[in-house]
């Protein structure tokens, strides 16, 4: 669908006037909105699902909500494995506890991981090799994005944790062997999706999360980014509505409260 021109230029110039979510310009450059092609399917009150196309501004805020798990990622559903890319909104994930939750978001979006931005970042992949946690964890190699979270903690986290479970983000795991960092020159896309709740799924074996924007996604979304933001979802009216997060998680240098 064509995208309207006030929506795209809506999203350019709350970049440029929110100055807590640009990065530090670098010395002699003239930094300009960068804006990025999103993927939505959701599903709707009446049981529809809804395919809109967005464009919104290429900040860590917005692509982690997409940029979990890589195309021919297998779910654990109701139904048995289901590919990321075909599973649809009202499909049923089965969550840690063995409790089927229905998709009600998926989100995609390609990006190029190798290639550096204006802004001199780029978006490494983590490789993790067959049986790297154990007998069929994963059942096979494993691709994922920069904004997938594993349940489980990396021997160097674990006085954050206190011998509890907690979420943490799959490069905290690299260890050039059995978990790389990988750099693909190519497209790939990448994917996320959202239950009602935030849980813990099965992709490829592993336990990872759901999506949520974390408890600080407020203080992180300036006003005039949150209503772009929130127009990506269409099962949330606020940023509350996505809930309290299901256990603490490791991410941007701080340990995420249980509670919003």
């Amino acid at each position: 669908m064509t995208i309207p021109n006030s929506l795209a230029r809506a999203a350019r110039n709350a970049v440029e006037t929110s100055p807590l979510l640009r990065d530090a310009p670098r010395t002699g450059t003239q930094q300009k909105a960068q804006l990025r092609r999103y993927e939505v399917c959701s599903l709707l009150k009446n049981g529809d699902i809804s395919q809109v196309r967005h464009i919104a501004p290429a900040l860590p805020v917005f692509e982690g909500a997409f940029c979990a798990f890589t195309r021919g990622s297998l779910v654990e559903t109701a139904n048995g494995p289901m590919a990321i890319e075909d599973l649809l909104p009202g499909d049923a994930v089965l969550t840690q506890d063995g409790t089927p939750e229905p998709v009600l978001w998926k989100g995609s979006v390609t990006l190029i991981p190798g290639r550096v931005d204006s802004r001199g970042r780029t978006r490494p992949l983590t490789r993790i090799m067959a049986d790297t946690f154990g007998m069929q964890k994963p059942m096979s190699g494993v691709i994922v994005g920069p904004a997938a979270r594993l349940l489980g903690t990396p021997a160097h986290m674990r006085h954050l944790s206190g011998g509890g479970d907690m979420l943490t983000p799959v490069s905290e795991f690299q260890d050039g062997m059995s978990v790389i960092e990988t750099l693909p020159p190519t497209p790939v896309e990448l994917f996320h999706i959202c239950l009602a709740r935030h849980s813990v799924i099965r992709v490829d074996g592993l336990q990872f999360e759901s999506y949520h924007p974390g408890v600080n996604a407020v203080r992180m979304i300036s006003h005039s980014l949150r209503s772009i933001y929130l127009n990506l979802f269409a099962h949330i009216e606020s940023l509350h509505d996505f809930g309290p997060l299901l256990m603490p998680r490791a991410g941007d240098g701080e340990i995420d409260a249980i509670t919003a």
